[in-house]
């Protein structure tokens, strides 16, 4: 059992999926912290806040609210509130949704765990699959997280990854086992934007993501989640695109130092 483990995420610290991660954390460690938005901060990626304050309001034993992103979390607690005792693991999540593919560049719930991981201290991001939005089967994640945890950290994995968990969007008994995939394109096709008239008679407009059903290659995130798979899937800081890379590189002069 790991003695100190600290949580955060992106849907906000009053969200259901906080209260599962919260259970699933009570299994695997003697102490469970909790340091997330007291806000929704879905989407906000890898953000930090650099231009306004961060305050804290204490929620309970070990449990803050930080007026800031999943970043701003991650760093609060582990440079500030934890930085006498620091985690030995950081948890965000468990999100309300899966985070696949081009969406993990902008989920808050890997920008957490990443901005952990670039603080040191291995990190883990967590999302529950679902089919109906008012019907999200928490009691996957609920069931299977701890073991899944468990699992990996006796594996272990390299310092500059985070591992980004997918429970799928069955009752746990269906799901298959904890599963290797690479992260493919998703289901990202777009955006669109639908503008609207408030009462006074000025607009306003909401963004959102446009969805495809999009070839995936078989060792791909999206195609092992829409297998029941718990998906796991190492991510990392560096995009450098090696094919990319490659063609350029016959035109201009590799930097060596």
């Amino acid at each position: 059992m790991l003695d100190r483990v600290m949580l955060t995420n992106d849907d906000g610290i009053d969200a259901p999926g906080m209260e599962v991660l919260e259970a699933i954390a009570a299994q695997i460690a003697r102490e469970v912290w909790v340091v997330a938005p007291e806000h929704d901060q879905s989407g906000q990626s890898h953000a930090i806040s650099l231009h306004h304050a961060l305050r804290i309001t204490e929620r309970g034993d070990r449990r803050f609210g930080v007026t800031g992103t999943p970043g701003d979390c991650a760093a609060m607690g582990l440079c500030h509130i934890m930085k006498d005792a620091p985690p030995q693991l950081v948890l965000s999540g468990v999100n309300r949704g899966l985070n696949l593919g081009l969406e993990t560049v902008f989920s808050g719930t890997v920008g957490g765990a990443m901005t952990a991981m670039m603080l040191g201290v291995p990190a883990l991001a967590l999302s529950q699959a679902f089919i109906k939005r008012d019907a999200v089967p928490w009691d996957t994640a609920r069931t299977l997280g701890a073991e899944t945890i468990r699992s990996l950290w006796a594996i272990g994995w390299g310092k500059n990854a985070v591992l980004n968990i997918n429970f799928p969007p069955i009752p746990a008994a269906e799901a298959g086992p904890p599963t290797l995939a690479r992260q493919g394109e998703g289901a990202v096709a777009g955006m669109h934007v639908e503008t609207r008239v408030d009462p006074r008679g000025m607009e306003y407009h909401w963004l959102n993501f446009k969805r495809g059903n999009i070839q995936q290659g078989p060792e791909s995130d999206y195609s092992a989640m829409r297998a029941g798979k718990i998906v796991i899937t190492p991510l990392r800081y560096d995009r450098t695109d090696d094919e990319a890379y490659a063609g350029l590189a016959e035109h201009l002069p590799r930097f060596s130092g």
